[in-house]
């Protein structure tokens, strides 16, 4: 029989004890991979930018607005391919709780920036075709039960009144992190009613989608962009998607750092978890270990009794926990697709999570290793179960 062989026997001396355990790095991984999970959902808009869009928005904050004249200006400039506008709606759907991300959109071109946003093109001529035409997202739609040519009606905040709008699209994503819960209408909608009821606010949009032929010229044209609009009225700051992205990242910064070192203290529970059952099983087996070098076995095999040990029963926590993980997670992500559009897990944090299980039982059995191979044959004779 060999060494491991003999390793994976000795676990199930004690099945009670070896399924805990086992049942315990599993629930740690889990623990793991959500909140892993979460920190990516956080990045998620970063991670989906593009390196040939850029966004200009008002120097001071996203609440003040720019005239839209700029984007004619800015379509204007070397390396500038085609220019969108964009504007937070803010509307509500029945209740304050239907929170979704609303834009209103230049509806000629926005969807051109964003080829990651797949629409029918049947679907597309009818968004282009109507003033109160909108295109949402397809977990938006399952969401909320919404199919194509529905009526909607939304309560506006930023932009008072009672909207009422056609659903004309449904998009879906290109990739898996694409994000398939927003709503996008038509900006000209929103700035016709403007000119109507507050003419003051007619004609300004908060921010400008741009992209650019060249991605390396990115900063040269962020700052030909901001440098035309210096000592205006409304001056502005470019930056590339991601940049702009990372921005609201920032804002969550400290919380970020707090997952991850709540992730890594799971970490660090597990080792004590698994430490502490090897630490049981060894002092248990010391006479046995002692027979065993009496025999004729060498300090290596005794070693690889424990590590081996030590290493199946991590990687049974480990392997469970990913399987555990993919449901778990699925669970999580209901409650928590208002806040994060976008929770799937990604195959870095599978792969870390079986990483650290690995790790964890090899320092796990350090210890207890050590202590078998130093102990004297006559000292672990003495000892009788």
């Amino acid at each position: 029989m060999s060494v491991f062989k003999f390793a994976a026997k000795n676990t199930l001396r004690h099945p009670l004890r070896t399924g805990l355990t086992i049942l315990g790095l599993a629930i740690a991984i889990v623990s793991f991979t959500v909140i892993q999970t979460s920190i990516d959902a956080w990045h998620a808009g970063a991670e989906a930018s593009s390196p040939d869009r850029l966004v200009t928005r008002h120097a001071v904050s996203l609440v003040f607005s720019m005239p839209v004249a700029y984007a004619d200006r800015i379509a204007k400039i070397e390396g500038v391919k085609q220019v969108a506008v964009s504007c937070w709606f803010g509307g509500i759907y029945v209740d304050k709780s239907n929170f979704f991300a609303n834009f209103a959109v230049s509806h000629n071109n926005f969807f051109d920036l964003y080829p990651e946003l797949v629409v029918p093109p049947e679907q597309m001529e009818q968004f282009k075709s109507e003033r109160n035409a909108v295109i949402v997202g397809r977990k938006l739609a399952d969401r909320f039960g919404w199919k194509i040519g529905d009526q909607v009606q939304l309560a506006g905040t930023i932009y008072p009144g009672t909207w009422d709008f056609v659903i004309r699209g449904i998009y879906t994503g290109a990739k898996a992190t694409t994000d398939e819960g927003q709503w996008f209408q038509r900006w000209d909608l929103v700035d016709e009613q403007l000119r109507q009821t507050m003419p003051g606010r007619a004609g300004n949009v908060s921010t400008l989608f741009i992209q650019i032929h060249d991605p390396t010229r990115s900063a040269e044209i962020c700052k030909t962009i901001d440098d035309q609009f210096a000592n205006s009225a409304a001056e502005t700051k470019t930056e590339t998607e991601e940049a702009f992205q990372l921005s609201f990242v920032e804002m969550g910064k400290s919380i970020i750092v707090g997952l991850e070192i709540i992730s890594y203290l799971v970490i660090g529970i597990i080792l004590l978890v698994l430490a502490n059952t090897m630490a049981m099983t060894t002092r248990e087996r010391v006479s046995e270990y002692a027979v065993l070098k009496t025999l004729g076995f060498t300090s290596f095999h005794v070693a690889g009794l424990i590590f081996g040990e030590s290493l199946f029963l991590a990687l049974c926590g480990g392997v469970l926990g990913v399987a555990l993980a993919f449901p778990v997670n699925s669970l999580v992500a209901i409650p928590m697709s208002n806040f994060f559009p976008v929770f799937h897990v990604s195959t870095m944090t599978i792969t870390w999570g079986l990483v650290f299980a690995f790790v964890v039982g090899l320092v796990a059995g350090l210890f207890p290793a050590s202590k078998a191979i130093r102990t004297p044959i006559v000292d672990g004779l003495r000892i009788i179960d």
